[in-house]
């Protein structure tokens, strides 16, 4: 573990960090004009209205549109001079999704991809290549904020060139990588032409961006002999790694609930699921 005692709290811990966060979070927003006449519409009087986690099903559901009307800055609660960086979905399907970033939100993105980083066993020292892009995409950057703050030796080599990517890991030890699954294929393809196509030092891949089977995961970990971890995290929660990832057990993901609180609801009816049931995943931020 990255920070035991933060990934170690009772329910009860969690549920008055929960709340807190949850209320601080409410009077922040409160001050934009965006979120509050939205919040307004779906009937919060004011953000004395949120007195226990019960009452968060009292606010309304915020969805993509609704961070494509807010385009640029629109949803943005701090003054302009506060912001560091930004970074910003595709925009393939409509206008992108922006999340800008305060000194305070880097510092966040950092602790939560610390944690991802330690789960999957990469030490302080340990060598980790950064494959995805770095750029407006959040990949490259959050996997960068995040080793720093763990203390991995960086070996940014952001994507393509595939032969480069196996001679860096080879030349520096690489121990983890982090990257798209379906990238996996062509690295292997490239390796096992190669007269050495074996990675001893390679022990960690760290997959994002897209879903993948038990059976592509031990395919992976047969031919390269690596460990592979599933990473969680999207543009609107702040980046890669935000949102948790698998530990060594495999059998789901674990979530930062001291940053985000998880709910499942039904989609026809936007009503909270009992465990167990599938539906849509919403997230509140906490300390964003």
């Amino acid at each position: 573990m990255w920070n035991r005692e933060a990934e170690t709290l009772s329910r009860d811990e969690y549920a008055k960090i929960q709340l807190e966060g949850l209320k601080k979070s409410l009077n922040r927003v409160w001050q934009n004009e965006f979120y509050r006449t939205r919040l307004q519409a779906g009937g919060v009087g004011s953000p004395d209205d949120v007195k226990s986690l019960d009452d968060l099903k009292k606010l309304p559901f915020f969805t993509k549109e609704d961070f494509r009307e807010a385009y640029p800055l629109k949803m943005n609660c701090v003054d302009r001079k506060d912001l560091r960086e930004f970074h910003q979905s595709s925009g393939s399907t409509g206008t992108p999704v922006v999340m800008a970033y305060t000194k305070n939100d880097l510092l966040q993105w950092a602790e939560c991809m610390a944690r991802c980083y330690s789960m999957a066993g990469m030490d302080p020292g340990d060598a980790v290549q950064i494959m995805p892009t770095f750029g407006l995409f959040n990949g490259g950057f959050g996997c960068y904020h995040g080793a720093r703050k763990a203390g991995l030796f960086i070996i940014p080599a952001s994507s393509g060139n595939t032969e480069r990517q196996i001679k860096l890991m080879r030349d520096f030890k690489t121990k983890g990588f982090i990257s798209v699954v379906s990238y996996v294929p062509r690295i292997i393809e490239k390796l096992d032409a190669t007269d050495d196509p074996e990675l001893p030092y390679l022990k960690v891949g760290i997959f994002g961006s897209e879903t993948f089977s038990d059976e592509t995961r031990k395919r992976i970990e047969n031919r390269l002999g690596i460990e592979c971890f599933d990473i969680y995290g999207m543009t609107e929660t702040g980046g890669i790694g935000t949102t948790g990832q698998d530990c060594k057990a495999h059998c789901g993901l674990h979530v930062w609930e001291d940053q985000y609180i998880t709910e499942i609801i039904d989609p026809a009816t936007g009503e909270v699921l009992p465990d167990g049931e599938y539906g849509e995943v919403v997230f509140t931020s906490l300390t964003r």
